[in-house]
């Protein structure tokens, strides 16, 4: 699954640094706290103090000084196309019951491998829209689904048509590899 990036904190074992506004920061104001090099030219960037690491004083409401342990927090808008879930509640209406082609990905939190796959079949959920449908089913908390279908290792990514199991695909394999397995049965 792809993820904006929430938060970078940057460190500085510096003085004290003073913004004139808790705003959005500019360019040039980058650049003067770095002092060594020049950034590419961005937006949507701003500094929040982080109470826990530095200390923060407030002049006045309209200037305010970071120490050590401000965060610099991109606020992105969120881009990924996150494939939906599916619960034992809504298996049979959404994966069996489905006219289309859906491919459902078993997957499970605490899996390193299926977080290596996540941005993989996020892809194909774009590339095949229309085609295909995507899901996902965590197997900590629909494990009769998985029980079902025999998984025994995750990830495993399996596609269904008319109801009906096709495919299978075992491990955290390239884009590749599922898009031949998807092409077969669209």
């Amino acid at each position: 699954m792809a993820t904006v990036l929430e938060c970078v904190a940057v460190p500085r074992a510096s003085a004290t640094l003073v913004f004139s506004s808790p705003a959005k920061l500019s360019s040039s104001s980058i650049n003067s706290i770095s002092g060594r090099r020049k950034f590419a030219e961005f937006k949507g960037l701003k500094v929040r103090p982080v109470r826990s690491f530095g200390s923060v004083s407030q002049g006045s409401s309209s200037s305010f000084r970071l120490r050590r342990g401000a965060q610099i927090v991109c606020e992105a808008q969120e881009t990924a196309v996150e494939v939906p879930a599916v619960t034992d509640a809504t298996w049979q209406s959404l994966v069996l019951d489905s006219g289309s082609p859906v491919l459902v990905e078993f997957w499970a939190p605490w899996c390193g491998p299926c977080r290596m796959i996540h941005p993989i079949i996020d892809e194909l959920s774009k590339q095949y829209v229309g085609k295909l449908k995507c899901y996902k089913v965590n197997t900590d908390e629909s494990p009769s689904i998985a029980t079902r279908y025999g998984i025994r290792s995750i990830p495993t990514v399996m596609i269904f048509k008319n109801g009906e199991k096709k495919d299978t695909v075992i491990g955290a394999v390239p884009k590749s590899t599922l898009t031949t397995s998807i092409e077969k049965f669209l």
